[in-house]
């Protein structure tokens, strides 16, 4: 059995040709956050049948599962990323799009520290920076 129709069992999901094949590509694609449409076009560019509307119900349906993380990045649709367990945060271009991800220790150290000072608990958070490139920083 193929690790893909093994993780949709184990997230309650039945196994069917377009979850096998989303699921394949999410997680064989260079690009972390895909919209659906994007989801859409490199199937269809790789010669899958699948259509628009069944790639928005399975990335839904991958949501719910846990499989998924949706975001909705101002100014933008929304995006999918595979869920990989670990918490990080994101930087989104406001000029290409681009989403950069990125974790930081003392930025989530004084997140908790904050809250806890306001008399909280910390039960989840999403830091989204919009940010702009500078011109005399090179693109890695």
């Amino acid at each position: 059995m193929s690790g893909s129709n093994q993780e949709l069992r184990k997230a309650g999901l039945k196994v069917t040709m377009p979850r096998v094949k989303i699921l394949e590509l999410l997680e064989s694609s260079d690009v972390h956050h895909m919209s659906a449409e994007d989801v859409y076009k490199a199937l269809l560019a790789s010669g899958e049948d699948v259509g628009l509307a069944t790639v928005y119900r399975v990335l839904t349906q991958f949501e719910s599962a846990g499989m998924v993380e949706r975001h909705n990045f101002e100014g933008g649709h929304s995006v999918f990323e595979l869920s990989q367990g670990e918490h990080h945060d994101h930087m989104v271009c406001v000029d290409s799009g681009d989403v950069i991800e990125f974790f930081d220790a003392e930025i989530e150290r004084r997140q908790r520290e904050v809250v806890k000072a306001h008399g909280y608990e910390l039960v989840d958070h999403n830091l989204v920076l919009y940010v702009r490139r500078l011109e005399d920083k090179p693109v890695d």
